[in-house]
C-alpha cells in the first residue's frame, strides 16, 4: 500500500505524513510554498493546481497494481467579509481547496480502478457548517468537497474505491494556529469538551476510513462534539 499526502510540508498533512512514516508504511508527500518540518521521507514540490505538476508526481509515485490511499491536506485560507474581498484571493482558495483536490483524484482514480482498490479521505472544515464571518471562500471551497465526495463514491464504489470528507474542527495544530488568542478562547468555550482536539484523533479517524470499505461517500465530524 502506498500512502499519498498533499499538503504533507505543514500542519495536519505534516503530521500525518511522520505518523505514516514511523509507522513503516510507504508514503509520500507534496508541498509547494513551504519547505517540510519533517526531514525523513519523500517529498515532491507539487503546485496541486496545475495538472502538468499532478501528472508528472502521480507517474513518478504511483505504478500499475499498487494499492493506493490519498489524503487530501493541501489547502489555503483567506478571511475576508464578502463585500470585501479581493476577488482574485478568494478565487485563489477555491482553486488551491476544491478543483486542487479534484486535480489529484482525478489523476489517480485511473490507477484505482484498474487495481479494484483505492482509499480517497478529503479534508473539510466545521467551518461551512458554523457560518462564521469572513470565511465565505474557505467555507465554500470546502462544502463543495462534500458533493464532490458524494459523486466520486457513486461512480466508483464497484471498483472498490471509497472516498470520505472529515470535517475537522479546531486542533492544537494546523490553521488553529492562525486565530487570535481572543477569538481561540471564545472557541474553545463553544466546544462541550472545553479543549482544543489531539492531532491522535485525526490520525485514528483516518485509519478507521482506510480500514472500513463500507464507509462511504460520507462526511464524519471530529470536533469533539462542536454543533
Amino acid at each position: 500500500m502506498k500512502v499519498l499526502i498533499t499538503g504533507a510540508s505543514k500542519g495536519i498533512g505534516s503530521y500525518l505524513f511522520e505518523k505514516f512514516y514511523r509507522d513503516g508504511q510507504e508514503v509520500y508527500g507534496t508541498y509547494n510554498s513551504t519547505t517540510p518540518n519533517f526531514k525523513e521521507g519523500n517529498f515532491s514540490k507539487v503546485n496541486i493546481v496545475n495538472d502538468d505538476d499532478v501528472k508528472n508526481w502521480v507517474e513518478e509515485v504511483v505504478k500499475h497494481g499498487d494499492k493506493i490511499v490519498l489524503i487530501n491536506c493541501a489547502g489555503v485560507n483567506y478571511n475576508a467579509i464578502a463585500h470585501k474581498a479581493d476577488k482574485e484571493k478568494w478565487k485563489r482558495v477555491i482553486e488551491v481547496n476544491l478543483i486542487g483536490t479534484f486535480n489529484v483524484i482525478y489523476a489517480l482514480l485511473p490507477f484505482m480502478r484498474e487495481c479494484n482498490y483505492g482509499r480517497i479521505i478529503n479534508f473539510s472544515s466545521v467551518v461551512p457548517q458554523k457560518g462564521i464571518p469572513g470565511t465565505s471562500a474557505y467555507a465554500a471551497s470546502k462544502a463543495g468537497l462534500w458533493g464532490l465526495t458524494k459523486s466520486i463514491a457513486a461512480e466508483n464504489a464497484k471498483k472498490g474505491i471509497t472516498i470520505n470528507s472529515l470535517n475537522i474542527g479546531y486542533f492544537n495544530i494546523g490553521m488553529s494556529s492562525e486565530i487570535p488568542e481572543e477569538f481561540l478562547s471564545g472557541i474553545i468555550s463553544m466546544i462541550p469538551m472545553h479543549k482544543l482536539g489531539d492531532p491522535e484523533n485525526i490520525y485514528n479517524a483516518v485509519n478507521f476510513l482506510i480500514n472500513a470499505d463500507y464507509v462511504n461517500g460520507t462526511s464524519v465530524d471530529i470536533n469533539g462534539g462542536l454543533v
